[in-house]
């Protein structure tokens, strides 16, 4: 079913996703992007909002016991846990899933040790297994890509550490190599943030993707959705333009002049985050566009990609949650238990237009 996004501050969804108890857990603290100078406390209630919930789960979903795994139980509050980070934390989506990670360790009073690496998947291989070599019990990890993980998996395997992936997926078998992957439905963001353009732009004209890095699921998948919910819906709307961003807002600005000088009459912008989405919004004020000149809808939900909405620049905002730390302790609490968890865990995600986006401004990160 088709879904408009600019008539719900928050558009929860039906989602393929087996979890033994779902749960509504709260993320205590959320951060912002460095530039943003107009970010202000948030108030008790925008904080409670902010944070993941599941989505409704689907009877006979896979799940994973620590007896299927191979392991034994603990107990999480005296366990080790280590947290891989893929990106430096100048992204405001990395910046706030590292803090929701720390945070939910320290209410916890778990021991935590972290690594981020920097961009460079040969890093966080070695990132990890250094984890590993320092006593991590328990593994979360944020990967940067999705194939290669052998070295990790198997080197987690022989000291039966159980992983919980979050946000990107590795191409590995769950139960096995993993117990859970948790993150958002990215072919639902995708088929979202193009009912938005469809809405936008009256279903005709020339589009441009901005696509995230390659190597990875996300990218994958959120093109995958935007591309079959234009060809199914609206024909007349044409992607003409698809380049890789890197996910990086300096990256975006470059292929959007790019993009300007080749297709000067493009009529929307699909980013498939919001830093290039920011960087398409610098573009087009460089080549002198007035906003609203040029449709952009974006995917993330950073404070200041919201704050465009406010502005005029930007379309809209599918958000993707970056708050895992209470969700992904969680379910390694449960699984060391010894009970049941999903093999996948999909959360909702909300949305920002132009009807929402200033009053709902305190939820975004």
């Amino acid at each position: 079913m088709q879904r408009t996004i600019h008539r719900s501050p928050l558009l929860a969804r039906p989602v393929i996703v087996a979890m033994a108890a779902a749960v509504a857990l709260t993320a205590t603290s959320c951060a912002k992007s460095e530039d943003d100078a107009s970010a202000g406390k948030k108030s008790p209630s925008a904080a409670a909002d902010a944070g993941q919930k599941v989505a409704s789960p689907k009877p006979g979903g896979k799940t994973c016991t620590i007896d299927a795994y191979g392991g034994e139980k603990l107990d999480l509050k005296g366990a080790t846990v280590g947290f891989s980070q893929s990106e430096k934390e100048a992204n405001p989506f990395r910046i706030a899933e590292t803090q929701s990670i720390k945070d939910e360790a320290a209410k916890r009073g778990v021991k935590l040790l972290t690594a981020n690496a920097q961009s460079q998947f040969s890093k966080q291989i070695s990132d990890v297994q250094d984890l590993l070599a320092k006593g991590a019990d328990l593994l979360v990890i944020a990967p940067l890509n999705s194939d290669g993980w052998d070295p990790v998996l198997q080197a987690a395997a022989a000291k039966k550490v159980p992983i919980v992936t979050i946000d990107r997926k590795i191409n590995a078998t769950a139960c096995k190599d993993y117990i859970s992957f948790i993150a958002s439905d990215f072919v639902e963001q995708g088929r979202r943030a193009a009912d938005q353009m469809i809405e936008a732009t009256g279903g005709k004209g020339e589009v441009a993707i901005l696509l995230g890095a390659a190597g990875n699921n996300v990218t994958t998948e959120r093109t995958k959705g935007f591309k079959d919910r234009v060809a199914e819906k609206a024909p007349g709307l044409k992607v003409v333009f698809e380049q890789t961003g890197d996910f990086a807002r300096e990256k975006g600005q470059q292929v959007t002049e790019q993009l300007i000088q080749s297709k000067p009459g493009i009529k929307g912008i699909y980013a498939e985050n919001d830093e290039m989405g920011l960087g398409a919004v610098a573009a087009l004020k460089g080549a002198g566009k007035k906003a609203g000149d040029v449709e952009i809808v974006t995917v993330d939900g950073t404070r200041n990609a919201v704050q465009g909405i406010v502005g005029g620049w930007i379309t809209g905002v599918v958000e993707s949650n970056p708050r895992f730390g209470p969700l992904a302790f969680e379910t390694l609490d449960t699984f060391t238990q010894g009970r049941e968890v999903a093999q996948e865990i999909i959360i909702e995600d909300g949305a920002y237009d132009p009807s929402n986006a200033e009053q709902d401004l305190g939820r975004a990160y």
